[in-house]
């Protein structure tokens, strides 16, 4: 058993990162790169056809935004830092780096939780209450549930980063992932983590699950109305609008939730890294290409913001 000095206080961590293997890490430094610069040119591409298309101006589209801001947000706190200890000699970060990235990294994370959530709603609204939809999802409302979205989210990360942050740190340093996330960060702290790791669950359930029910009570509610109408065109339409919002919320639930809330003793499981994967990188890529392939509204506005460009 690895002994703790109880008076050293750890000033830096050192990743393990994905793979020990020199080769394996220029491969997967490649790949990365490529995912990033994909995550940010697409998503940047979204915002840009939006913002621009006048049909687009709605409140779906105003959700959309942010989401793909917050994408970019989300992988450009990871994953510049994890290209950069692929290719350095010293896979280190400072304590008060390793806090900043923390931080905003998890408060990212629980804005997508509840952005999913909003946008659910929109659908909802939209497909089950069309006569009022405008009145409902109004421009102020969407204004407002957006900044309830971030605010909220980022007092929630400061209680979770203070608690887990003032813990002391004596050793050993060596964090088993890419970045500094909450649960390999707590396996380092010499001293209990359960009250810590309550006050988690607990935050994780309310921001994480309670969207997701929320999302599970939207659709049910969306298949309900879809199979009480006559025209199977309609039905088809209804449906369209949301596929891919479920398919993003699949992609991102289903891992975030693996990730928080199963049981400590399988928490140490190096899966783990591979799951932060999913939803630190590889979902925040896919959205924009998951929103333009599936929604006929983005792809008429890509064709026509393509034309004018050529003439």
């Amino acid at each position: 058993m690895e002994s703790i000095n109880t008076n050293f206080t750890v000033t830096e961590f050192v990743f393990l990162g994905l793979s020990p293997e020199p080769k394996m890490q220029l491969i997967l430094f490649i790949m990365f790169l490529f995912f990033y610069l994909l995550t940010v040119a697409g998503n940047v591409i979204i915002i840009t056809i939006i913002q621009m298309e006048p049909r687009l101006q709605t409140p779906m589209y105003f959700f959309l935004t942010n989401l793909s801001f917050l994408d970019i947000c989300y992988t450009s706190t990871n994953v510049p830092q994890m290209l950069s200890n692929m290719v350095g000699k010293k896979n280190t970060i400072p304590f008060s780096n390793c806090a900043t990235q923390m931080y905003f990294s998890l408060s990212f994370g629980m804005i997508e939780c509840i952005l999913l959530g909003i946008m659910a709603y929109d659908r909802y609204v939209a497909i089950c209450h069309p006569l009022h939809y405008a009145f409902i999802m109004e421009q102020n409302t969407c204004i407002r549930l957006a900044v309830i979205s971030w605010s909220s989210s980022f007092l929630s990360s400061m209680v979770i980063s203070v608690l887990t942050l003032s813990l002391p740190y004596c050793g050993p340093n060596i964090l088993n992932h890419f970045f500094c996330e909450v649960p390999s960060v707590l396996r380092l702290a010499c001293t209990d983590t359960s009250f810590t790791e309550l006050v988690v669950f607990i935050i994780s359930i309310i921001i994480v699950f309670i969207p997701f029910l929320f999302i599970f009570i939207s659709y049910v509610r969306i298949l309900q109305s879809v199979l009480r109408m006559w025209s199977a065109s309609g039905r088809y339409k209804a449906l369209s609008t949301c596929t891919s919002h479920l398919t993003v919320v699949t992609l991102f639930y289903g891992t975030a939730i693996f990730m928080y809330m199963r049981p400590r003793s399988k928490s140490s499981w190096a899966g783990g890294k591979i799951i932060a994967v999913f939803y630190t990188v590889l979902t925040p890529m896919l959205n924009p290409l998951i929103y333009s392939l599936r929604n006929q509204d983005v792809k008429g506005a890509l064709r026509r913001a393509i034309s004018k460009q050529r003439m």
